[in-house]
C-alpha cells in the first residue's frame, strides 16, 4: 500500500531557512510544500485555508511566534502536526522544551550557517529521516492533553492522519518472569517523542524511589540541560543533567549529556558508582546511545537493574537489552499505541525481550513493582 502523500507548510521568519527546507522538502515525491509563512499570524491563516497535515515551524518570529501557533493550534483544535525549527542556545533549548509540551511531535536544528546550500546539506541528514517517518505513518501525533493538562488543551482530541501505522507481524510474547531480586537502579533509553513522554512518566514517580535513574535521551547538547530542568520543575525526584565523576545517588534522575557518552563504572571505594561522560564515538549514529548506558548498567548492576525502552526512532538500546536480559534483568518496553514512533521498543519487544509491555501511562506503576 503506497502511504498517503502529505502536505506541509514551512514557517520560518528567516528566508534562508525557509527556502532551504522548502527546496529539500520538495526533493521528496511523497511530500507536497503547499506553502510558505513568515509569521505566526500568517501561518495560521494558511493552516485554515490550506489544510496541511505538517508545520515546520520556527520558534522565533515577529507578530506571532512559534509558541503561540501552538496554543493557536490546540485552543482551535486544528489538524495539524509541527515539528519545530530551533537554535542550539540555551534560550533555543527553553523554548523548545515549551513548544514539545504543546504538542510539537519534535525538532530539528537550525544550520549554523548563513548559505542555502550549507543549510540544506546539515537539514538534509535531520529532517529526511524525521519526515519520512512521519509521512509513513511511522510518528503519531502527540496526545496534547496528557502533557499540557490545561482545560482548554484537554478538550483538544486530534483527528488521526490518514496513514498506516505498524503493527507486529506475529503474536508478542514478554520474557519469561524468572526469580526476582529488587532493583537497585532504573536505566532508560528513549528518543523521539520522549521529552513529552517523560514528562509524563517522571512526574509520575514517588519522591523516595529509593534508586537511582539514569537515562539517555537523543537529544543534541544544551538541550538536555533544558530537558533537565523543565522536567525537575513537574517531579518530586531531583532531575538534572549528569556530571563527569558524579556519585550516583538515590531519588535522583541523571539525564546524559547531549553530543557525549554516558557510562556508570565503580567508584575507587569499591561501593559506590559514578557517572563517567566522555567523546567516545557515536553508536548507532548516536551520541549518546542507549546501549552504551545500558552495557554500562549491565556490567555493574546485572540482574539488580530496571530497563525501560521507549518511544523513538531507530533501533538503539536493543543490544544493550540483549545484555541485560542475559543478566536476567528486568525489562519494561512501551506499547505501540503509546509511543509517538514505535522504533526503539519494536525490536526487543519481537524478539521477546521485555517482561513487561505496558502503556506510558502505566510504566512508572510497573517501575514501582521492580523495586519492592
Amino acid at each position: 500500500m503506497t502511504p498517503t502523500k502529505i502536505k506541509v507548510l514551512v514557517v520560518d521568519d528567516t528566508i534562508v531557512y525557509r527556502k532551504a527546507i522548502s527546496d529539500l522538502l520538495e526533493e521528496l515525491p511523497e511530500i507536497e510544500v503547499v506553502g510558505v509563512a513568515h509569521n505566526g499570524q500568517i501561518a495560521l491563516s494558511k493552516i485554515k485555508q490550506l489544510k496541511p497535515d505538517l508545520l515546520t515551524l520556527d520558534i522565533e518570529m515577529p507578530v506571532m511566534d512559534g509558541l503561540e501557533v501552538l496554543e493557536a493550534i490546540n485552543q482551535q483544535a486544528l489538524n495539524v502536526s509541527a515539528i519545530v525549527v530551533s537554535t542550539l542556545t540555551s534560550e533555543g533549548g527553553a523554548l523548545t522544551m515549551k513548544a514539545l509540551d504543546l504538542g510539537a511531535v519534535d525538532f530539528i536544528l537550525k544550520p549554523g550557517t548563513s548559505g542555502i546550500n550549507e543549510s540544506k546539506q546539515q537539514l538534509r541528514s535531520i529532517l529526511f529521516p524525521l519526515v519520512k517517518e512521519f509521512q509513513a505513518g511511522h510518528i503519531k501525533q502527540v496526545a496534547r492533553q496528557a502533557i499540557q493538562p490545561k482545560p482548554r488543551i484537554r478538550a483538544t482530541k486530534s483527528k488521526p492522519l490518514k496513514t498506516t501505522s505498524i503493527r507486529p507481524s506475529r503474536q508478542i510474547k514478554t520474557a519469561p518472569q524468572s526469580r526476582r531480586v529488587k532493583s537497585e537502579i532504573i536505566t532508560m533509553g528513549i528518543s523521539t517523542g520522549g521529552p513529552n513522554a517523560l514528562g509524563v512518566l517522571i512526574p509520575k514517580l514517588p519522591a523516595k524511589i529509593g534508586v537511582p535513574i539514569v537515562l539517555v535521551q537523543h537529544m543534541p547538547p544544551i538541550f538536555t540541560k533544558s530537558l533537565a530542568a523543565n522536567l525537575n520543575k513537574k517531579s518530586k525526584l531531583t532531575v538534572k543533567e549528569a556530571e563527569d565523576n558524579e556519585t550516583l545517588l538515590p531519588n535522583v534522575v541523571y539525564i546524559a549529556p547531549g553530543g557525549k557518552q554516558m557510562k556508570i563504572i565503580k567508584a575507587n571505594n569499591k561501593r559506590d558508582r559514578i557517572v563517567k561522560i566522555n567523546d567516545d564515538p557515536p553508536e548507532n549514529s548516536c551520541r549518546p546511545s542507549v546501549d552504551y548506558l545500558f552495557r554500562s548498567v549491565a556490567e555493574q548492576y546485572e540482574n539488580k537493574t530496571t530497563a525501560i525502552i521507549m518511544t523513538g526512532m531507530g533501533s538503539d538500546g536493543t543490544k544493550g537489552l540483549e545484555i541485560l536480559r542475559k543478566k536476567n534483568a528486568h525489562i519494561i518496553a512501551q506499547d505501540e499505541e503509546s509511543c509517538v514512533v514505535f522504533g526503539m521498543p519494536k525490536a526487543p519487544i519481537e524478539r521477546g525481550l521485555a517482561n513487561v509491555i505496558a502503556s506510558l501511562d502505566k510504566i512508572a506503576e510497573e517501575i514501582t513493582k521492580s523495586l519492592r
